[in-house]
This record gives C-alpha cells, structure tokens and sequence, in this order.
C-alpha cells in the first residue's frame, strides 16, 4: 500500500511490473518505478500543475549538475516561459525528517541553479523559501505561489 501523503491525490496509471510498482510520468513519459522519495516527486508535480498552475513543459525532473566536480541531480526545476529557472524543489521520501542538513543539500544545489524559490518536501511537510541575492538573505513563506503569481 502506497503512503498517503499532504498532498492532492491523484489518479496515477500505476502498474505492477513483476512485483515492482510503476506509474506512468508525465513529464519524462515513461513508466517509473515507485520509489517512496518518487511517489513523493509524483505527487508534487501534479500538485504544481493542477493547483498551482504551472505547466508541464516547463518542469524538468532529475536534473543532472555539477557541484564541486561531482555528478548531483535536482529533483524538480522549474521554467519560465523565457527558460530562465524559476523554481528549485528537493523531494525527499515521508520517513526522512527534513533538518538543516535537507536545507543545507537544497542551497548547495541552489549555489549552481541561482533560483529565488526554493522547495523542499517529505509528502507530509513542505517548506518554502524567497531567496534575496540583492542583500544575501532569505525568508519562509507559508505557501507556494502559483505560476501566474511569480515575478521574474
């Protein structure tokens, strides 16, 4: 049984494949296997389109970076429409506690990508973040704006 998670539920075409569960992704089209940080990245990608408005061809999924010589991938990134990055979401499983630690991997990453938005989820918590440049700080913000609401 698939956790419920604090997010929209959604109508996943979910499969089992010899034993592995898979469900279809809409952004990478093909069926992916269901890991529990994955039905966590799912369901936030469908949370950004059908309740926040943004639309699929501009969210890129498992993105690969470089950081510090090293191979990472971010979970979600988000475009405007001019393809600059907009959003930057890190998607962890419902057991791992989000801690410094999470947000520390989540602004290292952002060290490469430059957003002014940040995300980080379990499935159950949600943390959003406005990251100021101009005057090198940050600030919490109770909800994710939706697509139309963020001025780039």
């Amino acid at each position: 049984m698939l956790q419920p998670l604090q997010l929209p539920p959604y109508p996943f075409r979910i499969i089992d494949d010899n034993g592995r569960l898979t469900l279809f992704d809409e952004i990478r089209k093909k069926h992916i296997i269901i890991t529990p940080e994955e039905w966590v990245r799912q369901h936030f990608v469908q949370y950004l389109i059908n309740h926040k408005g943004y639309p699929k061809t501009l969210i890129k999924l498992e993105g690969g970076l470089k950081l510090n010589g090293n191979q990472r991938r971010s979970d979600i990134v988000v475009f405007n429409s001019s393809g600059e990055k907009i959003l930057l979401i890190e998607c962890k499983a419902p057991s791992v506690n989000i801690d410094q630690k999470t947000f520390d991997q989540v602004a290292r990453y952002n060290m490469v990508h430059k957003v002014a938005l940040l995300a980080v989820s379990n499935g159950l918590k949600h943390y959003y973040c406005r990251i100021d440049f101009l005057n090198n700080n940050y600030q919490f913000i109770e909800e994710l704006p939706d697509y139309n609401q963020i001025q780039v």
